[in-house]
């Protein structure tokens, strides 16, 4: 992995920097400097490097093609190992050391809402960070640009479809942290507005997980279906431990968990599971921007495995150059706000983002899919 994120460094131009000019922090006549606080080792490491492997992608091509306005696009990201207190260290090093113009594609909640108040306090944007939760979306702020679908949003679809299918026996397994929780409690809101009573919630200490106590539990309660909040490898090895008991629920999980993790992870025993998507689907090659993502990934290596996770890294890298394009020549904190929140929706089929001067949401598309036995989702 630090081979990999190396040659991602340098390939974007990390190793080439010139010194920062006067004027917007990270901005020069020639480069846009970038930075990100992921995931990039432990449980969610494989699935947030694919998101940086995606962005990387469309940077590169972007550079290849003389930038935006003529300046290269330099990315840096950090690993913070999922650890608040690391993304804190990244984020104030990159903002007060690094002098980045924003930080973008951070990973997860509690880590986003640990370093919000410097950014905010720094007047430096943050786009598109990896969390869906509802409190980045109900209280406005306007350095912060969100991408993705809420959990919210996902959590509405997910109840919807159980109670269309007629499961009414639903229990929830999640991580106890600020993640893990915030998808807890989007599905139980969701729940309660249709009028579903859960009544079994198992939750995982991701740091001593007991995941064999947690499939015990839920054996014991005999549920239809089981809504996990949780993704990476935590996921993986609780269906690993589910599998090994005699029950045979179906599996639901939200858009953060990676198809690659899964069908590497479980191989045939990830058929069945159903995951709400909030991008659209790498098998719909009428979609220009799905056109875009694989002639892009087979140009670099004809044998690349197509990714969900390298593509939603590759759509929030396409929306954040829109949204460089369009804050001009001049490029500032200022004028990037302005081109967004002025400049009309931004397309890809299904998936529309929306901005203005009182919401930053984003996308609120979502659909759910079911991995089949090849290992794709079926939308």
């Amino acid at each position: 992995m630090h081979h990999t994120l190396t040659t991602l460094l340098f390939a974007i131009g990390l190793g080439c920097s010139t010194p920062l000019l006067a004027g917007d922090s990270g901005v020069t006549d020639t480069e846009i400097l970038i930075g990100s606080s992921a995931v990039l080792s432990g449980p969610l490491g494989p699935q947030t490097t694919e998101y940086t492997v995606g962005s990387g992608l469309y940077f590169n091509a972007v550079n290849a093609s003389g930038g935006v306005h003529g300046r290269r696009i330099v990315y840096k990201p950090l690993d913070d190992g999922f650890d608040v207190k690391r993304t804190v260290e990244n984020t104030r090093k990159l903002v007060l050391e690094e002098k980045v113009f924003l930080l973008y594609n951070s990973t997860g909640t509690a880590n986003t809402a640990a370093v919000l108040p410097l950014l905010t306090e720094n007047k430096t944007i943050t786009f598109g960070p990896v969390t869906g939760a509802a409190t980045f979306r109900d209280n406005f702020n306007r350095y912060l640009f969100n991408v993705r679908a809420s959990y919210a949003a996902e959590a509405q679809r997910i109840v919807q479809q159980q109670l269309q299918l007629g499961i009414t026996q639903v229990a929830v397994v999640y991580q106890d942290d600020g993640f893990g929780n915030a998808l807890m409690g989007e599905i139980k809101r969701a729940a309660e507005a249709r009028q579903l009573v859960i009544p079994t919630f198992v939750k995982i200490d991701p740091k001593q997980p007991d995941f064999d106590s947690a499939a015990a539990a839920i054996l014991k309660a005999q549920p239809q279906a089981v809504v996990m909040g949780t993704a990476g490898l935590t996921f993986t090895a609780f269906v690993k431990a589910l599998n090994a008991t005699t029950a045979r629920p179906v599996v639901y999980g939200f858009s953060v968990v990676s198809t690659d993790v899964l069908n590497r992870e479980l191989g045939a025993a990830a058929r069945g599971i159903v995951l709400a998507q909030i991008m659209p689907s790498l098998r719909n090659g009428s979609v220009p921007v799905v056109q875009e993502y694989l002639r892009l990934l087979k140009a670099k290596d004809p044998q690349a495995q197509a990714s969900s996770s390298q593509f939603e890294g590759f759509i929030h890298a396409k929306l954040l150059v829109e949204g460089l394009r369009r804050g001009g020549k001049n490029l500032s904190t200022e004028s990037f706000i302005k081109g967004l929140e002025t400049g009309g929706d931004i397309s890809f089929g299904k998936f529309v983002s929306h901005y203005s001067p009182a919401n930053h949401i984003g996308s609120s598309y979502v659909e759910l899919a079911i991995l089949d036995s090849a290992g794709q989702l079926r939308y």
